[in-house]
């Protein structure tokens, strides 16, 4: 039985993560048990590599500024469970997580008992609590962040309003492919027939697979650089400028505290997805929404500044193509900075090629952590990490090795100049622990 929020918690994570075979079958027997709640979620749904957060993010201001209940489905959360699942950027309650778990929960015990496989995994269980929550009428939109991939993730039961596609990168390769044209046809599953798509900046080859399925299921798509264009205008203090223009469309200029050309890109994607979104629905197109949403929006841990004196920035760059993204904006507008970077990986990234990326930046030390990863999964040891790389790259760049991350932490926060900038990476996971404990320490010092 569940009495209580811990229970329900306790409930959810106690379930296995994934099963051999995956399916959708399971999940939708399971929203069907529940009175097929998906089927009442009027939603925009996102899927990509990196940058669904931030995208997700952007849409949700500009949405709100439409005067719009905006509900947000995402994934992992960063302090606690409830960020999973919120109306305008307000979290579920604890009493509403309780809720929905003990209304879900003889469903699961009945599909325990009747299905070979055994019942719902964890984020399927999720999942169904968020469409429960949805379909109750907490929100007039609700944008859905996939978990992992696209045509098999919990998510893709739904039928949205329009389907986001940000970005094709390396990540999750044993389950998604080993190739970035498998990967892109994995993501290109959430393309409904007839629903249009949003597609960010994409390399040809994968993107070549995303335009085929649009074309088999005759969905409109607007590709980044084709249908739509941004354009960076440069960093102002600590905040990027840029622009946005699109066929019968003003240019528009923008300012956005989410800094770094994959966040403009990022908040292009959200932009179009509004414009698509408003257009099939006979809504206008607000410009003054756009500014605003786009001016307002804040993610938290996406190059995320904790402190000011001395500047200790966050960020959940956790592959390599996220890691890519940070040394160009390391390389383009901190290069006149001393920078120190702390880093945790999980063990089954690539851990070694995200460090050698990070080592290209001429400006740069690299501490190297470790950190108790999610469930069964490892943190890379980061001192077989430091020979891999060393032998490498041969030039020292990694400076430290701490097998305790708090040590870690306060060891570079204690030697960093006040001209330096700290920057801690290579996992969502890790950059949730650093971050609560940073605050924390901030909190108590005052």
């Amino acid at each position: 039985m569940i009495d209580t929020y811990n229970q329900a918690l306790d409930f959810i994570h106690g379930r296995t993560k994934f099963k051999k075979i995956p399916t959708l079958k399971r999940m939708r027997r399971f929203l069907d048990e529940l009175g097929a709640p998906d089927k009442r979620v009027r939603a925009i749904h996102i899927a990509g590599t990196n940058g669904k957060g931030s995208t997700l993010a952007f849409l949700r201001n500009i949405l709100q500024q439409d005067g719009l209940t905006v509900g947000s489905f995402t994934s992992p959360f960063l302090i606690r469970f409830n960020e999973r699942i919120s109306v305008n950027g307000v979290l579920i309650s604890d009493a509403d997580i309780t809720r929905l778990a003990q209304q879900v929960y003889p469903i699961v015990v009945k599909l325990d008992d009747e299905l070979a496989e055994g019942g719902p995994t964890e984020f399927e269980i999720i999942t169904a609590m968020m469409f429960s929550y949805f379909a109750e009428g907490h929100a007039d939109i609700v944008l859905i962040e996939v978990g992992l991939g696209g045509l098999l993730d919990s998510t893709n039961v739904i039928i949205p309003k329009v389907s986001v596609i940000t970005t094709i990168g390396w990540d999750h390769m044993h389950i998604l492919g080993d190739t970035l044209p498998k990967i892109a046809y994995q993501k290109a599953g959430i393309i409904k027939d007839r629903v249009p798509v949003v597609v960010g900046k994409i390399p040809t080859e994968p993107l070549a697979v995303i335009k085929h399925v649009a074309e088999v299921k005759h969905s409109p798509i607007d590709i980044l650089g084709t249908d739509f264009h941004v354009t960076d205008t440069g960093v102002t203090d600590w905040h990027q400028g840029f622009t946005f223009s699109a066929a019968k469309f003003p240019k528009i200029s923008l300012q956005t505290s989410l800094i770094g050309d994959y966040q403009t890109d990022n908040a292009a994607v959200a932009i179009q997805a509004y414009r698509v979104y408003c257009q099939n629905q006979d809504l206008p197109v607000n410009q003054e929404s756009i500014q605003r949403g786009i001016s307002q929006t804040k993610w938290a841990g996406r190059f995320e500044k904790i402190s000011e004196h001395p500047t200790v920035v966050i960020d959940g760059a956790h592959n390599i193509s996220a890691v890519d993204e940070i040394v160009k904006l390391l390389d383009s507008d901190f290069h006149d900075k001393k920078i120190t970077i702390l880093m945790g990986i999980l063990a089954d990234k690539q851990a070694d090629k995200m460090v050698e990326k990070m080592a290209t930046v001429p400006n740069v030390s690299i501490v190297l952590t470790r950190f108790s990863g999610p469930g069964k999964r490892a943190a890379a040891d980061p001192k077989k990490l430091e020979k891999i790389v060393d032998s490498k790259t041969g030039n020292g760049t990694v400076t430290a090795v701490f097998s305790d991350w708090q040590r870690a932490t306060d060891t570079v926060y204690g030697q960093l100049s006040s001209d330096g900038i700290l920057l801690i990476t290579g996992s969502l996971y890790f950059i949730s622990d650093v971050r609560k404990y940073l605050l924390s320490k901030s909190a108590n010092c005052k």
